[in-house]
């Protein structure tokens, strides 16, 4: 086992020193041709409920692409990760493709809704699909939800007319989870995140949201954006109930994370804004609001340097506007990675930049309570 390093990333504002974390094994949550059948397994999402079950979830592949006849799998964990049932099947597919799994709870309900993105046998992300949500030949928007902490899971919904936009070609969930605000105005509020994608390839933000515990969902203004596209995309709330937003780069804008708020539950958006302090290396990021001890720091995980390696995990007191900590957590290959809050500790599921394999990581000492 790798000792777990402490990193101070070089940033125009000193850090604070980084906590020591405990260094805890992997677990081999999802394997391709071991505990699953499928050739190629990626795109973690991981929740916690309100009855202390861990569900995970990954893209299980026929092949390593994206578009590869996939299914979404589902494995759960009832001791907090320190044990996995074997993967079951969440939503199957058949010969055509899901992608983006994002899972968001219902706190008084307890339903689990997992969200995603279909394409035809044969269609492809980037391969001329039709724009908006009429052509059966298109990529569409689905969930499914779970009332039993996921052991079984519903009959998919398609909510392609509520929510995809009409000039997108794709449109995306995700990928990790969605977030329920706790505070404010719009408290109960379920907000699901998504990247859509018009016919030239150009990219864009914005969230859905549902105030009704998921029996309708409304989607909320594109986030402004110039000079950039945003990509793969989280959210998290903020101490003071605000929204902060977190992309990945595609294409335009230099290699940082793009980042925006929101003041009105998401509905609306703050023009997008680079952030020197997060690195960008063109892959996924995980974002986390925790709450220990009456503190609320959001938790920030992606892959620094060049390339899909050492995921970094960051802490910042204020919403996302500055980062506090900056402490590198799993050295060597990572790409995708989902968080939750394990008690006083976070778990972590994520790719070792394998297209064979997801592991599950329980990170101790991460300082959630702050100083």
């Amino acid at each position: 086992m790798e000792r777990l390093i402490t990193l101070c990333l070089l940033l125009p504002a000193c850090l604070s020193a980084a906590p020591k974390l405990s260094e805890t094994p992997a677990i081999a949550v999802f394997e391709a041709k071991k505990n699953i059948p499928h050739a190629s397994v990626r795109i973690p999402a991981l929740l916690m409920t309100a009855k202390g079950t861990l569900i995970a979830i990954a893209e299980a592949r026929d092949k390593a692409t994206d578009q590869a006849g996939n299914d979404l799998l589902v494995a759960l964990s009832k001791d907090q990760g320190k044990t996995w049932s074997k993967p079951t099947i969440a939503y199957e597919q058949g010969n055509d493709s899901c992608n983006n799994p994002c899972l968001v709870q219902d706190g008084k309900s307890g339903r689990v809704f997992l969200f995603f993105q279909t394409f035809p046998a044969g269609g492809k992300e980037f391969g001329g699909l039709p724009a908006g949500s009429k052509d059966p030949k298109g990529n569409r928007l689905l969930f499914v939800t779970s009332d039993d902490d996921g052991a079984t899971w519903s009959k998919p919904v398609d909510v392609s007319n509520e929510l995809k936009p009409n000039n997108a070609v794709t449109c995306a969930s995700g990928p990790g989870i969605g977030i329920q605000l706790q505070k404010g105005k719009f408290a109960g509020r379920l907000v699901m995140p998504f990247n859509s994608q018009d016919p030239q390839k150009n990219f864009v933000n914005w969230v859905a949201f549902s105030d009704d515990a998921g029996k309708t969902w409304k989607r909320g203004a594109e986030v402004p954006q110039e000079g950039m596209q945003l990509n793969e995309v989280q959210v998290a709330e903020t101490a003071d109930g605000s929204l902060y937003l977190n992309s990945r780069r595609w294409r335009a804008g230099a290699p940082l994370r793009k980042v925006s708020w929101s003041q009105d539950g998401g509905a609306t958006w703050a023009k997008a804004t680079e952030d020197a302090a997060l690195p960008e290396p063109v892959c996924q990021g995980s974002l986390l609001s925790t709450t220990v001890g009456g503190k609320t720091p959001i938790f920030f995980l992606n892959p620094v340097g060049k390339g899909r390696a050492n995921g970094t995990l960051r802490r910042s007191e204020d919403g996302g506007k500055t980062w506090a900590e900056s402490t590198l957590i799993i050295p060597g290959p990572f790409a995708y990675s989902s968080m939750a809050q394990v008690g006083k500790d976070i778990g972590v599921l994520y790719e070792p930049a394998s297209n064979t394999i997801v592991l599950y990581r329980a990170i101790s000492g991460t300082n959630l309570e702050g100083k």
